[in-house]
């Protein structure tokens, strides 16, 4: 039987999930999971005065009533996946190596930073600094896939070293911003300001903006030969993005941010 943790009741104080992946308690029974002590707030909590814990894990398990105050969720990860029902805190999936998460609601504030291998799904919406670096560090996202299935706050990508993002509603302001290398892929509008300092790498959009930067020039519309390649790589991780016609390969380019290398491009879907 799978292992599975049902919250009780909301928590009174944030709580650090890090201590719960399949690379910590694979062939823990019950027992020892629920004896496992989690930081709350400033004081220890074992996890069966939080959850109610049941089945053995192996290399899978599943969170029920997952509320936004559960953060860190699969932080460091190798292998095996994790099935949230319901919402997460901040940093879900940082510095992931590999393996599966998948959030059934919303996640917080810098989901997938650090994050260098894996698949992270987020069936709701993502907070601001999705795939971003956090305070003081220089890297963030840094390979792996991200996919969200609503919309995502601002500055998503920043410091973004490799790497994808999809993401199918609408994104926020500083879309893309100090971006190094990777892809990041819109469905719906972005904010203010995509592609703020960008290095290298590559958004892509649906549609032109209301407004870019001036330091972004115009190359005009040709045909992208790697759009082929990029849009066999989503067809198994999104039905929005796979959808996609594989004839449509063709995008209107912008250079930039001129101000910072001049490398990075905006690709709008012609």
């Amino acid at each position: 039987m799978m292992l599975t943790l049902t919250l009780r009741e909301r928590p009174p104080q944030r709580v650090d999930m890090s201590p719960l992946s399949a690379d910590q308690l694979a062939g823990k029974s019950a027992a020892q999971v629920g004896a496992i002590e989690l930081a709350c707030g400033n004081r220890k909590v074992r996890v069966d005065s939080l959850f109610t814990v049941s089945g053995n894990c192996h290399s899978e398990f599943e969170i029920r009533n997952g509320c936004d105050l559960l953060d860190r969720i699969g932080e460091g990860m190798t292998h095996g996946s994790i099935l949230v029902r319901g919402d997460v805190g901040a940093y879900a999936g940082a510095r992931m190596k590999g393996g599966h998460i998948q959030v059934d609601g919303n996640a917080g504030a810098y989901a997938a930073t650090g994050m260098s291998s894996g698949l992270l799904r987020i069936l709701g919406n993502a907070g601001d600094f999705l795939a971003a670096a956090i305070p003081g560090a220089h890297r963030g996202m840094e390979g792996g896939t991200v996919v969200v299935g609503g919309d995502v706050g601002d500055r998503v990508g920043d410091h973004m070293r490799r790497g994808m993002v999809l993401i199918e509603g609408n994104a926020g302001d500083y879309c893309a911003s100090r971006m190094g290398a990777g892809t990041i892929a819109v469905w719906g509008s972005v904010g203010t300001a995509p592609g703020l300092g960008m290095r290298r790498g590559t958004l892509l959009l649906q549609a032109l903006p209301g407004e870019l930067l001036p330091t972004f020039g115009d190359c005009g519309t040709s045909t992208q030969g790697f759009l082929a390649l990029l849009l066999r790589a989503w067809r198994p991780v999104s039905a929005k993005f796979g959808s996609i016609s594989a004839a449509r390969v063709r995008a209107r380019r912008f250079m930039g941010d001129l101000a910072n290398d001049g490398r990075g491009e905006i690709l709008v879907w012609a």
